[in-house]
């Protein structure tokens, strides 16, 4: 497929760089000639200087023989105007990074399909409920739900004294429909066999029912409780649409800020939250609004450096969870390293969803793990798929992916060697970045 990025920020580099791993024709626009030549020099992708949005830029032959746009400028208007003149110029599909709220209510998807924008991603938005998420359960690291909520991939982090490390899975009694797809130790990530053991401090992805998985909070997860009191560093778009995520499923929110106008627009919005204007790293201003007593504390200014230091600061004063949000995803084995908790990165976060859409049809969902070292992907098989009817175990499945679940007629199920999947089939795939050529070609 040749995809056609314009922008290339952070966003724009991140997909250029996935979608070049597999193995996509990749043309960027960009109008700023230093990015450009970042990423030129960086990537095996064509750049054209220029703006995405002109009638000029969009009429070069690369550009049109294009299959799909995907616009993450820096500017709404901007994004939205090149994918309008994308579909002047014949290319058939069409995503757009919208970050303002006035132009992504559900009421305006019938407003934005005319503006021939066929998907509208808000990194924000997404962020804010991924973390809205992980608090909800409280355990987790990292939450995702597959085939409507059937399905759900769980991180947790070993405790040292559970009495399920240093044995082999195959002899660990887990909660019916609940499978181990992946470890990661020492920032290396493995897909376990039977006689592979779960360590101490392992981060350790289950993938199964949602019920089901509840059982795992609290026999294989350091111990935890709900979440009640969250503090909230930082009052961007993410902190805001956080808050107010938290406020209405009825936690006590309290968010610090030093952007008075910031302060002011969130105290508006919220009912019973509470804003306080000053600097993050202010520690009289962190123990007086509770930092210490605080269940969780989110992290999450521009800036990655600050951060880590807030977190930590938090950390020190009795804190038990930070959830840090991160821009280089370069940073997050460091991060974790440290002793945040959980890190979150937009970055990933969208290109996930525009993957999805990349690889539409019988990819449904896909989701980046841990810096992209692997992905999970929900997988419809058709009469084209290459393994349908055979069992698993004859099916030449790459090694460095695993089938965690299936739902088959709406029941889920946890596949063994000898299941096969049929046309119709949902499959929830675990596979390491090394695997997900392999396993497009498969489906």
């Amino acid at each position: 497929m040749r995809v056609v990025i314009v922008g290339a920020g952070k966003v724009g580099y991140t997909l250029a760089q996935h979608l070049v791993d597999e193995d996509h024709d990749v043309v960027v626009i960009e109008n700023d000639e230093t990015r450009r030549n970042v990423l030129q020099n960086s990537l095996d992708v064509m750049t054209i200087l220029g703006n995405g949005a002109s009638p000029s830029v969009l009429m070069n032959p690369d550009v049109q023989a294009a299959d799909l746009m995907i616009a993450v400028t820096d500017s709404d208007e901007v994004n939205m105007v090149a994918c309008m003149a994308a579909k002047q110029v014949g290319i058939k599909q069409t995503i757009a990074r919208i970050r303002n709220v006035e132009y992504i209510d559900q009421q305006d998807t019938v407003f934005h399909q005319k503006l021939g924008i066929d998907l509208t991603i808000n990194p924000e938005y997404a962020t804010a409920v991924e973390i809205s998420r992980i608090l909800m359960i409280p355990a987790a690291m990292e939450v995702e739900d597959f085939a409507g909520g059937k399905v759900r991939l769980l991180e947790v982090k070993l405790s040292q004294d559970s009495p399920f490390v240093n044995k082999p899975l195959a002899k660990l009694n887990f909660p019916p429909n609940v499978l181990v797809v992946g470890i990661l130790r020492n920032n290396i990530m493995i897909i376990p066999g039977g006689n592979d053991q779960l360590k101490p401090y392992d981060n350790v992805f289950f993938i199964g029912e949602p019920s089901a998985l509840k059982q795992i909070e609290s026999g294989y997860a350091e111990a935890v409780k709900k979440v009640e009191r969250v503090l909230i560093i930082g009052a961007g778009r993410i902190g805001r649409h956080l808050a107010l995520a938290l406020e209405n499923n009825g936690l006590s929110v309290k968010v610090i800020d030093k952007d008075e106008e910031r302060c002011q627009l969130l105290a508006n919005m919220l009912k019973r939250g509470q804003v306080f204007c000053g600097e993050g790293t202010d520690l009289s201003l962190l123990e007086e609004e509770g930092a210490g007593e605080a269940d969780v504390v989110v992290c999450l200014t521009d800036d990655d450096k600050l951060n880590l230091l807030l977190a930590l600061l938090a950390k020190d004063l009795g804190c038990k969870k930070t959830i840090v949000r991160v821009g280089r995803t370069e940073y997050i084995p460091l991060l974790e390293k440290v002793g945040i908790d959980v890190v979150v990165s937009p970055r990933l976060i969208t290109a996930g969803a525009i993957l999805s859409q990349v690889r539409r049809g019988k990819f449904v969902s896909i989701s980046l793990l841990q810096g992209a070292k692997a992905q999970a992907m929900e997988v419809i098989v058709s009469d084209e798929t290459i393994i349908k009817d055979q069992k698993l175990k004859h099916a030449n499945f790459p090694k460095d992916c695993i089938v965690g679940a299936v739902v088959r007629d709406g029941n889920v199920f946890v596949p063994n060697g000898d299941s096969v999947l049929r046309s119709g089939d949902r499959a929830i795939v675990f596979a390491l970045a090394t695997a997900i050529r392999k396993v497009e070609d498969i489906f």
